[in-house]
């Protein structure tokens, strides 16, 4: 069991996927920043010296002051402070947690959406597809941060103003998740469309399998690749409108220190000299950002069988 779970392993650390990993400097620093990040924001619970949603402990005697190697700065806040006294740093580790929660969230329902959607409309065809392509064309009429914009508004619109803040989490991914599916939609039908030709298809179909079981057990499995590619890219991309819409006021409440909103805070300071509040955060979303998409370039082009 041992020596074929070995095996396993070193197949896939021999196998083409990991080969051109070993061999792109890009996509190693990049994965290295990624994770970095990512397990700074999962245990920013132990590594952040405070917590910033503990409003008791903030003490406003300490608002404003700049990085710790500038004059007037505190070791005891490396990257300096807000205009509340919070540490720039833990509210940096925890934001982005935050922001990783939203964007991961409103990728995965995204995915389940428009995979199954794409799934159906590429298989069954017809009038089916009809409609939901066409639905797909209505969508992408709209830029996503703009569609994001609208069904927050809508949604806040219709729950009473008391539970805003409880519901802010929901609201934010469920608004974009539903401008983000009609992507994997689209890829999954064409991928779907050329799918169903093949001999396993009509072999399944030919022993009974109904169409459920040919979809999500067949074909499912085969249009992986480029849905693989496209959540790494949306992940950037989810995060990049959560700090849009936090950025503008309608995201997550101002208490809570995702990327958006420490960015938006710091916008009020920045012309007035204090420009830590607002570049360290927007410096973390850069980065976490760019090596994401940057790992989605690589793997696009690790699977794609035309550049091997």
């Amino acid at each position: 069991m041992k020596e074929a779970k070995k095996g396993a392993l070193a197949r896939f650390w021999d196998g083409d996927l990991m080969w051109s990993f070993r061999h792109s400097p890009v996509a190693i620093i990049s994965f290295v920043i990624a994770v970095g990040l990512f397990l700074s924001a999962f245990f920013s619970s132990f590594i952040a010296p405070y917590n910033p949603f503990d409003l008791a402990s903030f003490d406003l005697g300490n608002a404003f002051l700049p990085p710790a190697w500038q004059e007037g700065g505190n070791w005891k806040f490396v990257l300096g402070t807000d205009d509340q006294g919070r540490d720039m740093l833990s509210a940096i580790l925890y934001g982005l947690k935050v922001s990783l929660e939203i964007g991961l969230s409103s990728v995965l329902i995204s995915i389940v959406l428009g995979v199954s959607l794409g799934l159906v409309s590429g298989y069954v065809g017809g009038l089916t597809d009809s409609v939901i392509m066409r639905f797909c064309d209505v969508m992408l009429s709209f830029p996503a941060i703009l569609l994001a914009l609208l069904i927050d508004g809508v949604l806040r619109a219709i729950l009473p103003e008391s539970a805003h803040d409880q519901a802010a989490y929901a609201v934010l991914i469920f608004a974009i998740s539903l401008s983000g599916w009609v992507r994997y939609a689209r890829t999954v039908r064409g991928a779907t469309l050329s799918e169903k030709k093949r001999d396993y298809v009509q072999a399944a179909q030919i022993h009974g399998v109904n169409s459920f079981g040919i979809m999500f057990s067949h074909i499912l499995p085969n249009v992986l690749g480029p849905v693989l590619v496209l959540a790494t890219v949306q992940v950037a991309t989810a995060i990049i409108a959560e700090a849009t819409l936090s950025f503008l006021g309608v995201g997550v409440p101002p208490t809570t220190p995702s990327l958006g909103t420490l960015i938006r805070i710091g916008n009020e300071f920045l012309f007035s000299g204090e420009w830590w509040i607002a570049i360290f955060p927007g410096i973390a979303l850069i980065l976490f950002v760019l090596a994401i998409n940057l790992l989605g370039d690589w793997l696009r082009d690790a699977l794609n069988p035309k550049l091997q």
